[in-house]
């Protein structure tokens, strides 16, 4: 096949991909009954009324502490959350990996435990869990546990399976047990994407915390849910502004650590 023949394949495909996207597109809107038109429209209107409403006035600052307070316990809870996921993930991802897999069952079994932990939303695991452990700090920790764990199941598994397989190889040449293979040759090789990978899901666990907290009555997203029930904007503009600007800082350091490690 030509160049010329080939491009004029790809444009064909552009086109079909598109016209797919379209036609679903529609479909989506007529069944939700959304007016795509109307949508744009509302939006200066929208616009509008987070500039008159969603503003911080000096009385709202007196209530900085409790939603310090707040944000403090959110991540701490996201921090814990995801060291204690890490170390469960950690163990699953050896036995979920080809390279250090020792049982095809075990293999099978973690990852089906990141399967089934990944794919639910964290908040579908706090409804859930809500119903078990009611509304409490200890549901929204398992809440971001149980997601926590799934995706860093998954995320090991892979960067396990992407280590050399030369060092691996040469140490079991060596008579070495399978836990000098691990803390030898495959730790650290994978530690820097591994720790990479957990300031990830610490900052993620962090935004998730929020909508978490409005479920499970706790942290920061308690006070937004109590701010926004009482018609009070002012204090839910300084606790949308403290979140934004404590995961802009956590985004930074983690940023900063990687540039260090990787």
């Amino acid at each position: 096949m030509n160049e010329k023949a080939m491009r004029s394949q790809r444009k064909w495909q552009t086109i079909i991909w598109v016209a797919i996207i379209i036609v679903f597109t529609y479909l989506a809107s007529d069944i939700t009954n959304f007016n795509i038109v109307h949508g744009i429209a509302t939006l200066p209107n929208a616009i509008t009324w987070i500039f008159s409403n969603l503003y911080v006035t000096p009385e709202t600052f007196e209530r900085l502490p409790k939603i310090l307070e707040k944000l403090a316990e959110t991540i701490l809870m996201s921090i814990a959350a995801t060291t204690t996921a890490t170390v469960f993930s950690l163990f699953l991802g050896l036995m979920g990996s080809k390279t250090t897999g020792t049982s095809s069952i075990l293999g099978v079994f973690a990852r089906f435990v990141a399967s089934v932990a990944r794919n639910i939303p964290v908040v579908a695991w706090a409804l859930i869990l809500l119903l078990s452990f009611g509304q409490n700090s200890m549901t929204g920790y398992l809440a971001l546990f149980v997601g926590s764990l799934g995706f860093l199941t998954r995320a090991f598994i892979e960067t396990i399976d992407e280590a050399s397989h030369s060092a691996v190889e040469a140490l079991r040449a060596t008579g070495s047990t399978y836990f000098q293979i691990v803390f030898k040759a495959v730790i650290p090789q994978c530690l820097p994407q591994l720790i990479s990978w957990i300031l990830f899901m610490i900052e993620t666990n962090i935004r998730s915390a929020t909508l978490v907290g409005i479920l499970t009555g706790t942290g920061i997203g308690y006070s937004f849910d109590l701010y926004y029930k009482t018609l009070n904007y002012n204090a839910v503009a300084l606790v949308t502004f403290t979140i934004v600007i404590s995961v802009i800082i956590i985004e930074l350091m983690s940023n900063r650590i990687r540039k260090v490690i990787l």
